[in-house]
């Protein structure tokens, strides 16, 4: 069985998500570690309650490189296959992300390649978009920017906050999160350029 690592920085919603599907029989993998880059992260604590291997490795005051290979480590460690960023706070390093080479999968709240970066949906609601959503792709040793597995539309409403378009987003990413990391262990894709194509 394939052995997933979550990177977390805060309340870990969508690493619930997955351990749901992998729960429900409906992802076959296993979670071999989650790490949180922040102690206080909540989504270390949803962890521990379903019995899975948490641990913080802190990141504040840590150059990214030194930081990278302590989490290379862990994930070492535990036989990683693929690494999921589920709302990890952190770039990554080209070393570290050289040592994965599309095994690592990352979540935005965002119809890539539209509002990548920080606050995505404040940015979407800013500029008036009538059709957001979220986007699941590789990590590539640009900021948002590797090859897209998936993405689920989002309609933005009249009287959108930043709070009520986030939840709805929220949503769809349960629900893609572990449809990406399906498509993704089962190996029936190819990237060709910067297209992923089931086979």
């Amino acid at each position: 069985m394939k052995r997933l690592g979550i990177l977390i920085s805060g309340r870990g919603s969508n690493l619930e998500a997955i351990a749901d599907h992998i729960a429900r029989g409906t992802l076959d993998a296993e979670i071999a570690i989650v790490i949180a880059s922040r102690a206080e992260a909540r989504g270390l604590e949803a962890a521990r309650d379903r019995g899975l291997p948490a641990i913080s490795i802190p990141s504040k005051g840590l150059d990214r490189e030194v930081y990278d290979r302590l989490l290379l480590d862990e994930l070492r460690k535990h036989a990683v296959d693929l690494v999921c960023l589920a709302g990890f706070m952190r770039l990554l390093s080209a070393s570290f992300i050289r040592q994965f080479p599309n095994r690592i999968l990352n979540i935005h709240p965002s119809l890539l390649p539209a509002f990548s970066g920080l606050d995505a949906q404040h940015q979407a609601l800013e500029h008036g978009v009538k059709i957001t959503g979220c986007t699941v792709h590789f990590v590539d040793e640009e900021l948002d920017a590797g090859p897209i597995v998936i993405q689920a539309a989002v309609p933005v409403e009249a009287g959108d906050t930043v709070e009520s378009l986030s939840a709805r987003i929220l949503k769809e990413e349960h629900r893609i999160y572990s449809e990406a990391i399906r498509i993704v262990l089962s190996g029936r894709y190819r990237i060709e350029a910067r297209r992923v194509i089931l086979i």
